[in-house]
C-alpha cells in the first residue's frame, strides 16, 4: 500500500496535536500540575510518534520517543516541573514542528538541531532523575504508558483458566470476532500499550482480552477500528455485581474537539503500526505482498459513516470555495429572474411572483448556510499568541498577562489566515513600546504585571478586533518631533487621531535601538496596507499613561456583501452598505471652499471632504451642481466623506468578483459584481476614491497654474528663414 496518499492527513492531525500540546504546556500550573493536562501532552507525543513510525519519519519518531519518555516521568511525578523545563518542552515542540515541515516538503530534518534537542532532553533526565533516556532508535514497546511492560501475546495457562470478567484489576473486556491470527497479535500488542493485559482466551471466532486501563472506550475503539471493522469488535465493562455483562458493540471514534482522546484518535490509531510490526515480525515473517503492519487507513472513515455518529468532516478548502462560487452564480441568476418578474403583471402572474419570492428566501438561506461553512472562531487566531506573549515578555524582562475576549466570534477563514501577521505586529509593538518595565510601572503607581487584551466582537456586518494594552500610551510631542525629523508635513494643530496615524507612515519608528523585536521602521505601514487590502481599516485610541487601543474593523467575508446601488450619470456603482451612514440633499450655505479646489460639507458641526464621484471616475452626463446632487455620507479608514451622486437605487446583496485577478487594479475600485440585468457594476473603495479625487484636483490645479496668463505678453514665434 502506498502510504504517501495519507501523508497530508497525518501532517494536519500532527499539527493539531502540537497546537494542543503547546496550549496545555502554557496553561500548566507549575505548583500543582493538572494530571489531565499532563496526560493530554503525553498522548499527543505518543500519537505523533506512532504516526511517524508508520510513515518512516525516523527523526520525528526518535525525537518524540525521547520526549514521550520524559513526559511519562513527568506525569508519574518522578520529574518536578520548573519554568526552565517547560521552556525546554516548548522548544522541543517547536523542533517537532520544524521536523514536520521538513518531511512535508520532502526533505530531511536538520541533523544538528536533532542532535542538540536529544542532548538537552537526555541532560534533563540525568540532572533531575539520575536516569538515562533510551537514546537509540525506539524499540517496539519502549513508550508503553502503563508502569509494567506489556505481556507476550500468548496467554499464560493461569490467565486462560481465570474467568475474564472476574480477572483481578480488570475493568474492560475486549472481544475480537473473526479476526485472523496476525491481526489479532497486532491488536493485542497495541492493547498492551493502552493498559495492562490481565488475561486472554478464545479462538478464531471469538477472542477475549481482559484489560486494566485508564483509557476511555472511545480511545480503544479508535485504535482497534483502524485495523478491523467495527462489527468485529465488542467492548464491555467488567461489573463484579453482574454474572454476565451485556456486550457493548463498538462504535466509531467520535471527532469531538472537546475530548483530548478523540482529537488524537487518527494518529493514535496509526501508532498501532510501528510497535505491532515489530511484534508480528518477531512471531512470524510478514509477506511482502501483504504487510500486516500497514493498517487500512480508510477504516475509521467508513465506520464513522456507517455509525452516523461523526460530528465533523474534513473537506479541502478549494471544494468549499467552489460551492461558494456556485452559490454566488445562483444568487446572480436569481437576481436576473427577479428583475424580469418585477416587470410582469402581478395579478395575472401571481403564482410566478410568489414562486420568485420563495426562491429569493431559499437562495438567501442557502447562501448564509454555505458561507457559515467557511466561518471559523477567532480562537483559531488568538490561540497563536499565548506563546508569543510568554516568550517575548521573558525576552524583554517584563511581566505581562494576556487576556482574550470573544474567542467564539466567527470570521471567514480566508481572513483569519491573513489577519495573523498584522495582529502579530501589533502585539509585538504593544509589548515592546506600550507596556513598561515592572519597575517603571510600580513607580507610576501601576501593578508590576502589565495587561494585554485581545478582543473580537461583531459590529453590524463587520468584525471588530482590538489590541488593548495598559501601558504608557503614545507620546504626542515625541511623534510630532519624529515626523518633522522624517520630513513629514505636520503641524501642532493636528488632532490626536491624525497624530496617532503617523505611526503608519512608511519607515516611521520612535524606537531608540534597532532590535529583533522592533525598531527597524517597517511593519506598521505593512499592517495598515494588509488590512486595507482585506476591505478593512485600522484606528488608534491612546491616553497618556493609561494605554493604547488599536482597533481593526474587517468585513465578515469577502465573498458576498450587502451593498447600496447608486447612479452617477448612466453608470451604476455599489457602495458597501456597512460604510454608508446617511444621505442628504446639500444646501449651498453648508458648502465651503478650501485652499485649492477642495470643498467641504458641514454636517452637524462636522466638516466632511466632498468627493464628486463623476469627477473622480470621469463619468460623463452626470449632475455637476452639488446642490442638485445627493450627498451620501460614508466612512472609510476611520474618516468620513460626502460622496456626490445622482441617485440612490436601493439596497441589494451582491456577489464580489475580484477585479485585480480578472483584469487589473483600478484606483478607487475594490471589486466588481454582476447586476440582475447582466451588466457589470464596480464596487467603490471609499478611501481610494478620495485619494483619486484629490490627485485629479491637484493635477487640474497644477495645469491651471502652468497655463499662460492672458494679461502677460506672449513670446514671439520664431519665423523660419525661407
Amino acid at each position: 500500500m502506498d502510504f504517501s496518499d495519507f501523508y497530508e492527513t497525518f501532517f494536519e492531525e500532527a499539527e493539531e496535536l502540537l497546537a494542543d500540546m503547546e496550549r496545555h504546556l502554557l496553561e500548566l500550573d507549575l505548583e500543582a500540575p493538572d494530571p489531565e493536562q499532563l496526560n493530554a501532552i503525553f498522548r499527543a507525543a505518543h500519537s505523533i510518534k506512532g504516526g511517524a513510525g508508520t510513515f518512516g519519519f525516523d527523526v520525528l519518531q526518535q525525537t518524540t520517543h525521547l520526549f514521550e519518555n520524559l513526559l511519562d516521568h513527568t506525569r508519574r511525578g518522578e520529574l518536578t516541573l520548573r519554568r526552565d523545563i517547560v521552556d525546554t518542552f516548548l522548544e522541543t515542540k517547536d523542533m517537532l514542528n520544524d521536523q514536520l515541515d521538513a518531511y512535508r516538503q520532502g526533505a530531511e530534518p536538520d541533523p544538528e538541531a536533532f542532535a542538540r534537542i536529544c542532548k538537552v532532553l537526555q541532560q534533563i533526565a540525568l540532572d533531575e532523575m539520575g536516569q538515562d533516556l533510551d537514546g537509540g532508535a525506539p524499540a517496539a514497546g519502549a513508550a508503553t504508558p502503563a508502569p509494567e511492560a506489556a505481556p507476550e501475546p500468548e496467554a499464560s495457562p493461569e490467565a486462560e483458566s481465570a474467568p475474564l470478567a472476574a480477572a483481578e484489576g480488570a475493568n474492560l473486556v475486549v472481544a475480537l470476532l473473526g479476526v485472523g491470527d496476525k491481526d489479532r497479535e497486532l491488536l493485542i500488542e497495541e492493547l498492551g500499550h493502552l493498559g495492562e493485559i490481565k488475561g486472554q482466551d478464545g479462538d478464531g471466532q471469538r477472542y477475549e482480552v481482559s484489560l486494566a486501563t485508564a483509557s476511555g472506550r472511545d480511545e480503544i475503539e479508535a485504535v482497534m477500528c483502524f485495523i478491523v471493522e467495527p462489527e468485529q469488535l465488542e467492548i464491555r465493562e467488567v461489573d463484579a455485581s453482574a454474572s454476565q455483562p451485556e456486550p457493548v458493540p463498538a462504535t466509531v471514534p467520535q471527532a469531538e474537539a472537546a475530548a483530548p482522546q478523540a482529537e488524537a484518535a487518527a494518529p493514535q490509531a496509526e501508532a498501532a503500526a510501528p510497535q505491532a510490526e515489530a511484534a508480528a515480525e518477531a512471531s512470524q515473517p510478514a509477506s511482502p505482498a501483504a504487510p500486516a503492519a500497514k493498517p487500512k487507513p480508510a477504516a475509521p472513515a467508513k465506520s464513522a459513516a456507517k455509525g452516523g455518529e461523526s460530528t465533523s468532516i474534513r473537506v479541502p478548502v478549494n471544494k468549499v470555495d467552489q460551492i461558494i462560487n456556485l452559490v454566488g452564480e445562483l444568487i446572480i441568476t436569481q437576481s436576473m429572474l427577479d428583475q424580469t418578474v418585477s416587470e410582469l403583471d402581478n395579478v395575472s402572474n401571481g403564482a410566478l411572483v410568489n414562486g420568485m419570492s420563495l426562491l429569493q428566501r431559499n437562495a438567501r438561506d442557502l447562501q448564509e448556510s454555505v458561507m457559515s461553512i467557511r466561518m471559523v472562531p477567532m480562537d483559531y487566531v488568538f490561540s497563536r499568541f499565548p506563546r508569543l506573549v510568554r516568550d517575548l515578555a521573558k525576552k524583554l524582562d517584563k511581566d505581562v498577562e494576556l487576556v482574550t475576549e470573544g474567542e467564539s466570534t466567527e470570521l471567514d477563514k480566508s481572513l483569519t489566515e491573513r489577519i495573523i501577521d498584522p495582529l502579530t505586529h501589533l502585539v509585538r509593538n504593544s509589548l515592546d513600546h506600550g507596556i513598561e518595565s515592572p519597575e517603571a510601572r510600580e513607580a507610576a503607581g501601576k501593578p508590576a504585571t502589565g495587561r494585554l487584551t485581545l478582543s473580537a466582537q461583531h459590529q453590524g456586518g463587520n468584525i471588530l478586533i482590538e489590541v488593548i494594552d495598559d501601558g504608557a500610551g503614545l507620546n504626542r510631542d515625541k511623534l510630532l518631533a519624529k515626523a518633522r525629523e522624517n520630513g513629514l508635513a505636520v503641524s501642532d494643530a493636528m488632532s490626536d487621531d491624525e497624530v496617532w496615524q503617523l505611526i503608519f507612515a512608511p519607515g516611521f519608528s520612535t524606537a531608540k535601538e534597532v532590535s529583533d523585536v522592533s525598531g527597524r521602521g517597517v511593519g506598521m505601514d505593512v499592517v495598515k496596507r494588509n488590512i486595507q487590502e482585506m476591505g478593512g481599516h485600522v484606528e488608534i485610541l491612546s491616553r497618556p499613561g493609561q494605554g493604547t487601543t488599536t482597533r481593526i474593523v474587517l468585513p465578515l467575508t469577502l465573498a458576498i456583501l450587502d451593498g447600496m446601488s447608486i447612479k452617477v450619470g448612466e453608470e451604476v456603482f455599489i457602495l458597501p452598505l456597512s460604510a454608508v451612514l446617511e444621505s442628504l440633499q446639500p444646501r449651498q450655505e453648508d458648502l465651503y471652499a478650501m485652499a485649492g479646489d477642495d470643498v467641504v460639507l458641514k454636517v452637524r458641526d462636522e466638516y466632511l471632504p466632498v468627493v464628486a464621484v463623476h469627477q473622480a471616475l470621469d463619468v460623463t452626463g452626470a449632475c455637476t451642481e452639488p446642490t442638485q446632487c445627493i450627498a451620501v455620507i460614508v466612512q472609510g479608514e476611520g474618516r468620513r466623506y460626502a460622496l456626490l451622486v445622482d441617485d440612490l437605487l436601493g439596497q441589494q446583496q451582491v456577489v464580489v468578483k475580484n477585479l485585480e485577478t480578472n483584469y487589473r487594479k483600478v484606483p478607487g475600485v475594490s471589486a466588481a459584481t454582476i447586476l440582475g440585468d447582466g451588466s457589470v457594476a464596480l464596487i467603490l473603495d471609499i478611501a481610494g476614491l478620495h485619494r483619486l479625487s484629490q490627485g485629479k484636483q491637484q493635477a487640474a490645479h497644477d495645469q491651471r497654474r502652468q497655463a499662460p496668463s492672458p494679461y502677460l505678453p506672449q513670446p514671439e514665434k520664431e519665423v523660419e528663414p525661407s
